[in-house]
């Protein structure tokens, strides 16, 4: 069991969706979060990054938008189901964008290859709690 689903089920209210996928979402999120935020300082750090600007401005706002999504989803308390689609929508949205982005530099940059395969999972995990939960 992960911590993600140990602190859904510790929490003092639930709600009805499934608490695996929730927590998949979470830890997508999160991952994906920390991926792209270190993929954006790789391509600053390389020799073309004038190539890379709009791969470094993805990176960092998939980055922030994975950070508020598992930082919503974490939050069981009052639970907005309206509120979690949205940003479900907005995340899943954020990573196919970046997905797409660093696929285009992934045979010279690996960070860009391991970014956008961490993208596809975290866009996937957004699809299938927004089917979870009826969005």
């Amino acid at each position: 069991m992960t911590r993600a689903v140990e602190m859904l089920r510790a929490a003092p209210t639930r709600t009805d969706v499934d608490e695996a996928v929730l927590a998949e979402c979470i830890a997508a999120c999160v991952e994906c979060a920390q991926v792209c935020t270190a993929c954006a300082d790789a391509c600053l750090g390389e020799d073309g990054v004038a190539d890379l600007v709009t791969c470094v401005r993805t990176d960092l706002d998939c980055a922030d938008v994975c950070a508020a999504t598992a930082s919503v989803l974490s939050r069981q308390t009052a639970y907005d189901a309206e509120v979690s689609r949205m940003v479900l929508e907005a995340c899943a949205t954020a990573c196919g964008a970046c997905a797409q982005e660093c696929a285009q530099h992934a045979e010279v940059h690996e960070h860009c290859r391991i970014c956008a395969e961490a993208c596809r999972r975290c866009e996937r995990a957004c699809r299938e709690l927004l089917t979870a939960i009826g969005g």
